[in-house]
């Protein structure tokens, strides 16, 4: 009976909350101009704020003339003065937490989350939710247990910030109603060692009602891996009542042919995209691509066209100017007080009406040793092409520029780990580089005036990638590999672990 209404309540809800957006949705560039007025004049007091004549804003045409694109090197001073418990310096308050996350430059990066923002984080997760009810118009899975694969939530303090993984924090803020629901428990979560950690989830979880579950999709596969050889079943086989998988931090797409592998049979799958610095989007139509960006939560956003990323006179747009199917790189202004902040992901709009993304790559993660400007989301895009004409299983895969082959011409090598490989793996590599050429038009004029030779595939033995990443201290949590580089440091290291020798056809 309890779960009963457990079930009815949470439609109710969802239908009422799903009701709540529409306003939203339809006065989004409305909301975010209000909403820079307003972050800029509470803050007009702080150190920041008076260091950039806030007091003197009046529209966006001032903030972008006052405020400099910035990334964490440049808002680093002022974060180490909050570290020292210095008030009122970014943000009228001092920040509930600090979300640390790892840099590759920076070191660890100390986010803050002001107790404005916290609030958004956690409502941007459950509407996620209520989207999906409301769609679905069917809430049983919150009468069973739920798993999210997530950091340690133990906590540091700094001058009374209390400090960790982004996923740790939040899982202090868990509802009540959902408390008794919750796997793993907290004596598991605490464990530190990732591996160890996901062999105690799957001993606490095997023999559960799992309804939902909900992580990084590189460690849920590792998650599910580990159920099937430990009880010799799919996963839908193991919860049959499994309902809902939400994930997040990279695109699900490249994935979901393994995932749906390991299921055995498709579940429903909700796609978000937060991070330390606020959580963005997510999936509001789990039928159809696309994550809708939240623009009244917080965050102000702006958008430059990914081509100019880095220049110094380089367009600052707002959501009334972008056009559709374009890359930008996302600046965000946040009531937590990052002011003008560049994240490094590159986001693309595939509607309007309402504001939905696709997150498309990263500003650091790309190949262009050679000018053509390869991202993220041309070689996804090119290997879910490929991988549908000549079927395979993809467990994960990194594309290096080789500039120096000790023969021939220089050329792309994709280092690809097989669950299972196509029958013919040339025709493959050769829809996969024809697949790259429709998608890069850079890539394509380097291969016809043989300055490049067409694509080189590099097999890996299972668990490479993991390999790497357990090689760097970044396995698990939400650490996430990139599709590719600019160098050789992540290929190099690959080329040590794999399989078969190279797939060496080239064509000169």
């Amino acid at each position: 009976m309890l779960n009963f209404i457990k079930k009815k309540i949470a439609l109710i809800w969802a239908r009422k909350h799903v009701k709540q957006t529409e306003s939203f949705k339809q006065n989004a560039v409305e909301d975010q101009e209000k909403l820079l007025i307003s972050l800029v004049k509470t803050a007009e007091k702080t150190l920041f704020g008076r260091e950039h004549q806030f007091e003197a804003i009046k529209n966006v045409q001032d903030f972008q003339n006052q405020v400099k694109i910035a990334d964490y090197e440049d808002l680093k001073p002022y974060i180490e003065k909050v570290k020292k418990g210095q008030r009122s310096i970014l943000w009228t308050e001092t920040p509930e937490y600090f979300a640390k996350t790892s840099g590759t430059t920076s070191g660890s990066k100390y986010i803050p989350i002001s107790k404005e923002g916290m609030p958004y984080q956690l409502a941007a997760a459950q509407s996620a939710i209520f989207h999906y009810i409301s769609q679905k118009d069917n809430s049983d899975f919150v009468a069973g247990k739920m798993i999210f694969l997530q950091g340690s939530p133990e906590l540091e303090e700094i001058n009374g910030i209390k400090t960790g993984r982004l996923s740790g924090i939040v899982a202090h803020h868990i509802p009540n109603y959902l408390q008794k629901n919750r796997l793993p428990s907290l004596k598991t979560n605490l464990i530190e060692d990732w591996e160890t950690k996901v062999d105690e989830i799957v001993k606490e979880t095997e023999k559960e009602n799992m309804t939902l579950i909900s992580g990084i999709p590189p460690w849920l596969i590792m998650y599910f891996e580990k159920l099937i050889e430990r009880n010799g079943k799919k996963i839908t086989e193991l919860f049959p009542n499994l309902q809902l998988i939400i994930t997040g931090g990279v695109n699900f797409e490249p994935y979901r042919e393994k995932m749906n592998e390991l299921l055995g049979k498709p579940v429903d799958t909700i796609q978000t995209f937060p991070a330390s610095e606020g959580f963005f989007a997510f999936q509001d139509d789990y039928q159809n691509e696309g994550l809708l960006l939240l623009t009244n939560h917080g965050i102000f956003y702006e958008f430059v066209p990914l081509e100019e990323y880095g220049k110094p006179e380089a367009k600052r747009l707002t959501l009334k100017d972008i056009e559709l199917h374009k890359d930008y790189a996302l600046i965000l202004t946040t009531n937590s007080g990052l002011w003008a902040y560049s994240i490094g992901d590159v986001v693309r709009f595939i509607s309007k009406k309402p504001y939905r993304i696709v997150v498309s790559g990263r500003t650091k993660h790309f190949t262009s040793a050679f000018g053509e400007h390869v991202i993220a989301f041309e070689v996804e895009e090119a290997m879910k092409a490929t991988v549908e004409k000549f079927p395979a299983q993809i467990t994960e895969f990194h594309l290096a520029p080789q500039v120096n082959p000790q023969e021939g011409l220089p050329y792309h090598e994709w280092f690809i780990e097989f669950e299972k490989e196509p029958a013919d793996l040339e025709s493959f590599r050769k829809n996969l580089d024809d697949e790259m050429r429709k998608r890069n038009t850079y890539y394509d004029d380097l291969i016809s005036g043989n300055i490049l030779q067409p694509l080189i595939i590099t097999k890996l033995k299972k668990n490479a990638f993991q390999d790497y990443a357990r090689s760097e201290g970044k396995l698990g949590g939400q650490n996430k590999i990139p599709r590719l580089a600019n160098d050789r440091k992540i290929g190099d290291f690959l080329s040590g672990s794999k399989f078969y020798a190279r797939n060496t056809m080239s064509h000169l």
